[in-house]
């Protein structure tokens, strides 16, 4: 069980946490650190701002990722469809929650949706979240898949391809098979037996065979990047990885809106007295002070380093009007 739910990741990370913000930690106690890193996991707000390597770290922190770039930016596709971004945009996207997320899995994810178009072509939020779905959970996967392709193409045996052993979150650049011309591709039957071997000594995540098989089934020849959409747009696949609802709900999220209406509603209370109150009654008014509590692991880190940055950019203010 530990080892499925990659619980010796997270006590390493939390032990680690806890040592870089010692200082900060000691505060409110070891318990409630702990207590309120694991709540985190739990939650799957523990990816957020953390290095990549964290963030792909397991299939938990991947879904988590997936999920909280849903829910930050599903805002996005709305107004009918009609807000369109390029690759860069959405990687810009991805940096917000992830800065050092890396821009060639951004890319890899755009090329399943504009196949050999170019990069630079706009794509919906909806599409561009189910391929980088499937992209960046099955990572490992799909390299495969695509030593197996081309295989396939050149009548190699595919069965001497390399399974990925390491998730160091170096990914390999991954040339494009040629699927320009429409009767190139391998058997689907074939390509499915292939599949399932590789699902079946595959020590990283895999889609469900069985919707794979019934995906590959309803073919007869099969191209690269025609696998990887009929995956991206698989509702079956993503209702088993179990990150995003279904596209139909997509933009429907009652919790986070139900909070933004709240945010909303205390910010109008606010507002509302604002210019007709005189300056007397302002001073009247009863001030609420709301506990703040430290978060217990990066953002700390950041913040200390910001404020040395802050303290040095003083100094040497104060020098040069010395």
């Amino acid at each position: 069980f530990a080892a499925q739910r990659h619980v010796l990741t997270y006590m390493e990370d939390a032990v680690s946490q806890l040592l870089e913000n010692r200082e900060d930690i000691s505060q409110y106690g070891i318990a409630r650190f702990f207590t309120e890193y694991f709540n985190s996991v739990r939650q799957g707000t523990h990816i957020l701002f953390r290095e990549f390597s964290f963030v792909q770290a397991t299939p938990h922190n991947r879904a988590s990722f997936l999920r909280t770039f849903w829910r930050c930016f599903r805002t996005v596709g709305k107004n009918g469809g009609k807000n369109l971004l390029t690759a860069q945009e959405y990687h810009c996207l991805l940096q917000l929650l992830c800065p050092d997320f890396p821009m060639e899995l951004t890319q890899k994810a755009a090329r399943i949706v504009l196949m050999d178009d170019a990069m630079d072509c706009l794509m919906s939020f909806s599409d561009f979240l189910f391929a980088f779905q499937i992209q960046f959970y099955y990572s490992e996967f799909l390299e495969s898949v695509a030593a197996i392709y081309q295989d396939l193409l050149a009548g190699k045996n595919p069965n001497t391809v390399i399974v990925p052993t390491s998730s160091s979150g170096q990914h390999r650049q991954r040339q494009p098979p040629n699927d320009c011309n429409p009767l190139e591709g391998v058997e689907a039957s074939l390509f499915y037996q292939c599949l399932e071997s590789l699902c079946d000594r595959s020590k990283y995540s895999c889609p469900p065979s069985a919707l794979v098989k019934e995906m590959l089934s309803s073919a007869q020849r099969m191209t690269f990047y025609g696998f990887l959409l009929a995956l991206a747009k698989d509702q079956g696949i993503n209702r088993a990885l179990g990150a995003l609802p279904d596209k139909g709900d997509l933009f429907l999220d009652p919790a986070m809106d139900q909070e933004l209406e709240k945010l909303v509603a205390q910010v109008s209370g606010l507002s509302v007295s604002g210019p007709a109150s005189s300056s007397a009654d302002t001073a009247n008014m009863p001030v609420r002070n709301s506990p703040r509590i430290n978060s217990p692991w990066k953002p700390l880190h950041h913040r200390r380093k910001m404020d040395a940055e802050s303290e040095g950019s003083n100094e040497e203010t104060d020098s040069s009007e010395n």
